[in-house]
């Protein structure tokens, strides 16, 4: 029985609807806007949320970098004059936290030479050049470290190369298309700044953190011959890694013991180096998204608040209309809740229809982000289409209760006479 008059009730609703469609298209707007920048923010942020957890665990989860000041966009500005005057760390370091800290299964130094540290780089082959590069001293261990470089075509830098000064080098693969567009680079001898260096591995391919650098733009030599070529570049960067049978606590409570032995560092005096996990990314990200979600939030609440009085409005203008209906549907035996429970279909059914408008518009704008920009992988999950049709639900009820209600408590002889 219950059944049966709901099923009723939302035949009546869809009908009234459908007798006046322009003005239930007009009123839908607010709800599917809002709903629209709910579903496809949500899947943007979704989307890209896996692709930074991704990217960290390609950094490796039990990988941490060593370092003389922080990583991360805090230092975009300038630094604090007590961290700017820190002693450069050393290449005997890395060798030194292997002999130090036997919780430590991977320790490796690299130096990088790169646009933001005020450098020019360049690399040519024949009649081909290419310049905004990141050259990278490392040694044969960093590729354990740091698992994102993973070798595609030939081998990475050996111990032998290391210890023999060998002017091999690894390149990124836009650096390969870009000098060897028909042939292979393995072999190859390029000039890496002007030196002649034998390619003897190439990466697999990796564009990068939202179109900012990645493996793509690097190139690594021995870093026997980065310290020999560029002894300028002082700023050096270790990548370590605690054994997997060690608790990470205990391994970077090691890792710090033993840089403040190697640092010299007094017992009363702070840490003069940082310690950074692969999170940072994470942590980056966190605060980008975070302004993001608030902003969208205020955005679609607007909407919603705009679509809900929308509906308010579309619903007391419908009691006015149907006053009669309302008063002949009391005389023949309507309760109040029958009443109310018509009026409130109708409201759900108006915003249901304006969420589910959103759910798609805002999938395929998720769909033309992820076509035209790969690099922004959005996806729109099932959580978050119901809960845009959760909201617009919600918004039917809350703003059609007041309608509903009001039909249901007018007087039936009243509604009689009103013409």
């Amino acid at each position: 029985m219950i059944h049966s008059r709901w099923l009723e009730n939302l035949s009546v609703a869809i009908e009234s609807l459908r007798s006046r469609k322009g003005r239930s298209l007009l009123t839908l707007l607010g709800v599917v806007i809002g709903v629209t920048s709910v579903i496809s923010v949500a899947a943007i942020i979704s989307g890209l949320n896996r692709f930074v957890q991704e990217r960290v665990e390609k950094l490796g989860s039990r990988t941490y970098f060593v370092s003389r000041i922080q990583l991360g966009p805090q230092n975009f500005g300038r630094l604090p004059e007590k961290i700017r005057k820190r002693r450069f760390f050393e290449y005997s370091y890395a060798r030194d936290l292997r002999e130090r800290a036997p919780s430590l299964e991977i320790a490796t130094i690299f130096g990088t030479r790169a646009a933001f540290f005020g450098d020019t780089n360049d690399l040519r082959y024949g009649g081909e050049r290419i310049e905004n590069v990141f050259i990278r001293g490392v040694e044969p261990e960093y590729v354990d470290a740091l698992p994102l470089f993973e070798i595609a075509q030939g081998r990475f830098i050996s111990a032998n190369d290391v210890a023999q000064s060998r002017q091999v080098v690894v390149i990124g693969q836009a650096i390969a298309d870009a000098l060897f567009p028909t042939s292979d680079p393995l072999g190859k001898t390029i000039r890496v700044n002007g030196k002649l260096f034998e390619v003897s591995g190439v990466f697999a391919k990796d564009a990068g953190f939202f179109g900012g650098p990645g493996v793509d733009q690097f190139a690594c030599v021995p870093v026997s011959c980065f310290r020999k070529d560029y002894p300028e570049s002082k700023e050096l960067i270790m990548a370590v890694t605690v054994r997997p049978e060690v608790p990470l606590d205990k391994g970077l409570d090691e890792l710090r013991d033993a840089m403040r032995r190697i640092r010299h560092t007094a017992y009363n005096q702070e840490d003069d180096f940082e310690i950074t996990s692969p999170d940072f990314l994470s942590s980056l990200w966190n605060q980008l998204t975070g302004a993001l979600v608030i902003l969208t939030s205020l955005v679609s609440s607007v909407g919603l608040l705009v679509g809900g009085i929308g509906v308010m409005n579309i619903m007391l203008i419908s009691v006015t209309e149907r006053t009669a209906e309302i008063g002949l549907r009391k005389a023949v035996g309507a309760r109040r809740s029958d009443i109310r429970a018509q009026f409130l279909m109708e409201a759900v059914v108006l915003t249901v229809s304006g969420g589910l408008i959103g759910i798609a518009l805002g999938w395929l704008i998720a769909f033309l982000v992820r076509t035209f920009l790969p690099s922004v992988p959005a996806t729109l999950s099932y959580e978050w289409a119901a809960l845009g049709v959760v909201i617009s639900v919600s918004v039917g009820l809350f703003f059609g209760f007041y309608p509903a209600n009001r039909a249901a408590n007018l007087d039936p002889i009243i509604c009689l006479r009103y013409e």
